[in-house]
């Protein structure tokens, strides 16, 4: 029981570091991307895509860009979001390993659309 409590512990410490970190380093790279004119690239379902996404986002699904990636220029820069960030570092990566250089991880929607937002 004392393990469980202690990775519990450690895992939100780390996760708690990570949106830290995030938001120190990441978030000015990414405002300075989506400003140059960045595509932003919706990795969730069709169905979470119909429920609501960000504006002008293209929706190709964690589980078709294998297949899908030829749709996209890989001379053009990209960022990906889905619903908590995790789909969207496997979606960043998988672009990547096809030869895409510029692709960035915009985390989950929520966060990605709070630095798209005008202060």
């Amino acid at each position: 029981m004392k393990t469980a409590l202690l990775m519990a512990l450690v895992s939100a410490l780390i996760y708690a570091g990570y949106r830290v970190y995030r938001s120190a380093h990441l978030s000015k790279e990414l405002q300075s991307k989506i400003l140059e004119g960045a595509l932003i690239l919706d990795v969730r379902t069709e169905k979470e895509y119909a429920a609501g996404h960000i504006d002008g986002a293209v929706n190709i699904s964690l589980g078709t860009i294998r297949e899908r990636y030829k749709e996209l220029d890989p001379l053009k820069t990209y960022i990906t979001y889905c619903s908590h960030g995790l789909r969207s570092v496997k979606a960043a990566n998988l672009l990547r390993e096809k030869g895409f250089k510029q692709v960035y991880n915009g985390g989950a929607r929520e966060d990605l659309e709070k630095l798209m937002t005008p202060h």
